[in-house]
């Protein structure tokens, strides 16, 4: 384990079984050794760092008292679940959620409560934008506990790690002082952005637990040389865990609950005093779409004053029903009868952020984005070719100012359909 002030010392050696959540299992996850010591060493590898324990244990000791505590979790496919079934009972963030009311909770009591905000194929660069609207709920909810999760999907980020330093001083700085875990995935090529990311945990002190130093070296060893599971035991495909490799994901933050549990409180510190280390541009970044918008800026729906119902879909929190993003859009849709008119948006800010749908259908085409006159993106919703909410930077600025953003589709694609899901601005 590599702890912080000594931690890692402090709890070798301090393992106690977590017993499985009690859910239907398959024979191999059922056959599988979750308390055996090689498979109880390789969680305590996860471990990167406990970072400074105090807004943790404090929400540890808040769950004791039988007082309500919120588990938050916002990531790509793999917070959303993907590659577990069913997803809404075999998710890493729903087993993390049941240990941690076993752990800590009153026996037989529901305070812990949890949010699950997962996105499949989206970068920080969305998350950011959507974590007051998914995570806060528009500020009926306040997590106590934060993991953010987006280590294999940041590679998409065009801020280059902006976006996700931002969406960690923005949960920061809730005022409940949540304690904000960083989660590092992996892919089946062993791949994940930790190097980009980690630093970020480091400069803050925040805990942070990775599957990648947990399972890669392990993943290279035969059995006699103490591999514990193997790549087509751990991944559904070549990205998303099975139901045992979330459930080793939940195990590992399930660690760090019990590693911090056990280890004195360290002294307090006020992160937010630290100058950023990437960026903090987009900490204040606001979602705007068509039930807001109107009260934000001017706008022009012009063709686009349709409403895309076929949308992505996400099982949000414990629900096994899926819920659509993105419901308040503006869509084109090619109309004989009238104008091809564009979409004007007039807004003043400083940084502004397209978010655009995309498809699989030959019914959807290409637009092009003028800001202030001059065309500066070309959005193709076949570029990733699946029905998904696509982030894309349109400017970033220092200072803000009064813009003209115009959307129409580009010349030959008159008679698609296209969908602006909503826009991330700063002022």
């Amino acid at each position: 384990m590599i702890g912080n002030s000594g931690d890692a010392e402090l709890n070798q050696g301090t393992h106690a079984p977590r017993d499985p959540v009690q859910v239907e299992v398959s024979l191999a996850e059922a056959e599988f050794d979750y308390n055996s010591p090689n498979y109880l060493d390789m969680i305590d590898r996860s471990l990167l760092s406990a970072g400074n324990n105090v807004r943790l244990k404090r929400v540890i000791e808040k769950a004791k008292r039988g007082e309500p505590v919120v588990l938050a979790f916002i990531g790509g496919s793999i917070t959303h679940g993907a590659g577990a079934a069913p997803i809404h009972l075999q998710s890493y963030a729903y087993h993390t959620f049941k240990h941690f009311q076993k752990m800590f909770a009153p026996l037989d009591s529901n305070t812990v409560q949890l949010i699950k905000a997962g996105v499949g194929g989206t970068p920080s660069q969305l998350g950011v934008i959507r974590y007051e609207r998914d995570v806060l709920r528009n500020g009926s909810v306040q997590p106590d506990i934060v993991v953010i999760e987006f280590a294999v999907n940041d590679a998409d980020d065009e801020t280059r790690g902006n976006c996700y330093e931002s969406l960690v001083l923005k949960a920061l700085a809730s005022d409940n002082e949540p304690a904000v875990i960083l989660l590092f995935s992996v892919f089946k090529n062993d791949w994940n952005l930790q190097d980009r990311l980690a630093p970020v945990g480091f400069h803050y002190d925040l805990p942070m637990v990775s599957l990648k130093d947990a399972l890669v070296e392990q993943f290279r060893k035969t059995k006699h040389e103490g591999n514990v599971i193997t790549k087509e035991q751990y991944f559904h495909d070549i990205y998303h865990p099975t139901n045992v490799g979330h459930r080793i994901m939940a195990d590992a933050l399930a660690n760090l609950f019990q590693v911090t549990d056990r280890s004195p409180m360290n002294q307090e510190e006020n992160e937010l005093s630290r100058a950023p280390m990437i960026g903090n541009d987009y900490v204040n970044v606001q979602l705007m779409d068509r039930e807001n918008g109107e009260q934000i800026a001017r706008i022009e729906p012009g063709g686009f004053c349709h409403t895309d119902t076929e949308l992505q879909m996400a099982e949000m929190d414990d629900h096994a029903y899926a819920t659509p993003l993105f419901l308040n859009n503006w869509m084109y849709v090619p109309d004989d009868t009238a104008e091809h008119l564009g979409f004007k948006l007039y807004l003043r800010c400083s940084r502004l952020i397209l978010i655009f749908k995309d498809s699989d259908s030959d019914l959807f085409g290409t637009a092009h984005i003028k800001v202030d006159g001059e065309l500066v993106k070309q959005a193709d919703p076949h570029e990733v070719n699946w029905t998904h909410c696509h982030a894309m930077l349109l400017f970033s600025n220092q200072e803000a100012a009064e813009h003209v953003i115009e959307i129409e589709m580009a010349p030959g694609h008159e008679d698609k359909r296209f969908t602006i899901l909503g826009f991330g601005y700063v002022e």
